[in-house]
């Protein structure tokens, strides 16, 4: 039997409420801060599609008032599990936003560690839609997403990524880091998320980068969530995506045969 759940998030951010639902309510602004690559049909009845691994979710607009509030819904599954979103925007003196968010659903299984992975993630995911709207406003992302099931323990895991990085064992936002990735464009920046023992996000002057470890209860899997901006329309990004898939199989052994 489900779950019944809801959590609550907001953010202030430096953006005007224009900005912030373009941020929200569109598939290119989404791709520029949350995860998979997604596009949206801008309406109530609309549907909005992620993909991830290429798996493909939907979810159905249930509230379309743009500046104001963006909600939608998954279906409900066999086993009565299903996801709600809601978004709040309003507006605040001086040219900034507040972002409210609500999540809502049934969770099934391990209820407990699916609650704490989503009370932990939108920590980062508002965390990126800041300093997108920050520093990279109105350009356009190549999604990089990897991932490594049963990679490591976070102990080694964290340890490897560390050292590729250019980082000591403790980890605090501003920290320095270059990495070089063949095939990829240098990774030079510094840390702007330090959310060990499951995140550390990385900002240089084109991009987002960000390294995740699951934890043992979801599979030890360390998932690479990359935003790389450039000025025009967005390219398809295999290239990228080949370079990081090989950057985190050589770190934790060659991928399965397929």
């Amino acid at each position: 039997m489900g779950e019944e759940f809801e959590l609550r998030k907001e953010v202030e951010l430096d953006a005007t409420p224009e900005q912030v639902w373009e941020a929200i309510a569109t598939g290119p602004g989404i791709d520029a801060w949350f995860m998979g690559r997604n596009e949206v049909e801008p309406r109530e009845g609309g549907t909005i599609r992620m993909t991830v691994a290429g798996e493909t979710s939907e979810s159905t607009v249930t509230a379309w008032e743009p500046m104001k509030r963006l909600a939608h819904s998954s279906a409900t599954g066999d086993d009565g599990a299903f996801m709600a979103f809601e978004y709040l925007i309003e507006a605040r003196d001086g040219g900034s936003t507040v972002l409210r968010l609500v999540q809502s659903g049934v969770l099934s299984g391990d209820w407990e560690t699916e609650y704490d992975a989503l009370t932990e993630g939108w920590d980062i995911y508002l965390h990126s839609i800041g300093q997108y709207l920050t520093h990279f406003r109105g350009r356009h992302a190549t999604v990089v997403m990897a991932f490594k099931p049963q990679a490591a323990g976070r102990d080694h895991a964290w340890a490897v990524i560390k050292e590729r990085l250019g980082l000591g064992a403790e980890v605090a936002v501003g920290d320095p880091v270059r990495l070089a990735v063949e095939g990829a464009p240098p990774v030079e920046g510094v840390v702007d998320y330090a959310g060990l023992p499951t995140f550390i996000g990385v900002r240089t002057g084109d991009g987002l980068y960000r390294f995740i470890h699951s934890g043992p209860k979801r599979g030890d899997v360390v998932v690479l969530g990359h935003h790389i901006f450039t000025d025009g329309p967005s390219p398809d990004g295999e290239e990228a995506q080949r370079a990081w898939q090989t950057w985190l199989d050589g770190l934790f052994g060659e991928p399965a045969a397929a």
